[in-house]
This record gives C-alpha cells, sequence and structure tokens, in this order.
C-alpha cells in the first residue's frame, strides 16, 4: 500500500514501498555476488548433504540396536574382524603351494627351448615374475623331452617336481625349491626376484647334464 501524505505538509513520516516490488528489490540485492562468495560449491553441498544421510541412516540404527551407538559399534567393530579374518584366511590359502595350485602349462603347446628363450627375453626386461615361470616351464619340459617324466599337461608345479626328484634324487630339493618358487609368484601374488630366476637358471643348466638313476627313472627312459 502507498503512504498517503499530505503534500506541503513537511511531514517526515516513514515511507511506505508497495510489497512486491520490495521483495523484488531485495532479490535483487541478495543475488550480488558479493553475497555468495563463501558459500560452499556444489560439490561440498553434494557431500553435505551425504553426510547428512548418512548420519540419519547410523542415527537410525543406533535407535534401532540394543544398546544404542555402543551396540552399534560393537557390530561394525565385530563385522570388520571378521572381514580381516576372511581376507587373511583366503589370502594363506592362495599362498600355499600344497593347496592345489594349477597347470604347469598353458593350452598351447611349447617345446623347452621356447619356453628358454622366453623366460631370457622376460629376464633382459627385468621381468623377473614372467621370467621364473618361463623357466621353471623349461625345466619341466626339458625333462619330458629327454623322457624323464611322463608328459602331463595338467601336472603342477610340486607334482613334477616330486616326480623328478625320484629321478634326481641329487637335485630333489632344489627341484621341490624352484616349484615353490613357481607356485608363489603364479599363486601367491608375490613378485619374482633376479636370485631366483639365476637360482632356476642354474639348476636348468645342471640338470640338462645330470644323468637320472635308472632305477628310478621311468620304463624306457633315456638321457
Amino acid at each position: 500500500m502507498l503512504a498517503q501524505l499530505t503534500p506541503g505538509s513537511g511531514d517526515d513520516g516513514p515511507v511506505r514501498v508497495p510489497r512486491v516490488p520490495a521483495r523484488e528489490a531485495a532479490e535483487r540485492e541478495l543475488a550480488d555476488p558479493r553475497y555468495h562468495q563463501n558459500d560452499p560449491n556444489l560439490l561440498q553441498r553434494a557431500l553435505d548433504w551425504l553426510w547428512d544421510r548418512i548420519g540419519d541412516l547410523f542415527e537410525a540404527a543406533a535407535g534401532a540396536t540394543p544398546g544404542g551407538w555402543t551396540g552399534l559399534l560393537a557390530i561394525v567393530l565385530v563385522v570388520l574382524l571378521l572381514a580381516v579374518a576372511l581376507r587373511l584366511r583366503l589370502g594363506a590359502l592362495r599362498r600355499t603351494p600344497t593347496s592345489g595350485g594349477g597347470a604347469l602349462f598353458g593350452d598351447r603347446p611349447r617345446t623347452a627351448a621356447e619356453h628358454r628363450a622366453a623366460a631370457e627375453r622376460h629376464a633382459a626386461d627385468s621381468r623377473w615374475t614372467e621370467a621364473v615361470q618361463e623357466r621353471m616351464r623349461a625345466i619341466v619340459l626339458a625333462l619330458e623331452e629327454r623322457t624323464l617324466l611322463t608328459p602331463g599337461p595338467g601336472r603342477t608345479a610340486d607334482e613334477a617336481a616330486s616326480e623328478a626328484g625320484r629321478v634326481l634324487p641329487a637335485h630333489a630339493e632344489r627341484l621341490r625349491a624352484a616349484a615353490r618358487t613357481f607356485d608363489d609368484v603364479t599363486y601367491g601374488g608375490r613378485p619374482g626376484t633376479a636370485q631366483e630366476y639365476a637360482a632356476l637358471s642354474t639348476l636348468d643348466t645342471d640338470l640338462r647334464h645330470s644323468k637320472p638313476q635308472l632305477s628310478a627313472a621311468p620304463q624306457g627312459s633315456a638321457v
């Protein structure tokens, strides 16, 4: 409503501004960027909203849990402990060489020389995990090619080491160590090292110059 003023009366009473124009003027003034320099950005507002919702969920959970917040925290702690225990247990199973493992070779047949060459290429690039794997495959295939081992496509590294150790008992312990190294880097997630590759390379060379114990070798085997 407009103020009623008598012209020339000299009355300095308050001037009333119409309601709608006043609101629009206030909105324009508040829209000035100077008033919003310190406002949180869109991401901050979204995060604030998310934390508010999470807080609401915890409040509701605490209200429905015996013991309130104490009971809820106890439940969360138990769940975390169970998750950690399960993770450690599964990790231990993957790292156990005798837990079953997997086949030593893939689907595509290759010769010992091919695996040996692949190992050398990986070693030249300091890719020790792959170098260890390929060298172990070369060792087993070389024994199969000499008919000291019966070919077994599904054979594991441990099985191959055990069989080869009976034919070449002087190298049985080194063969078992090589198999453990293969399992650790292949199924245990541990990276191979230059020292491990050097040990397998030396074993490979020694085996190529070793003669089997004929009484322990498979029937019909030859050097």
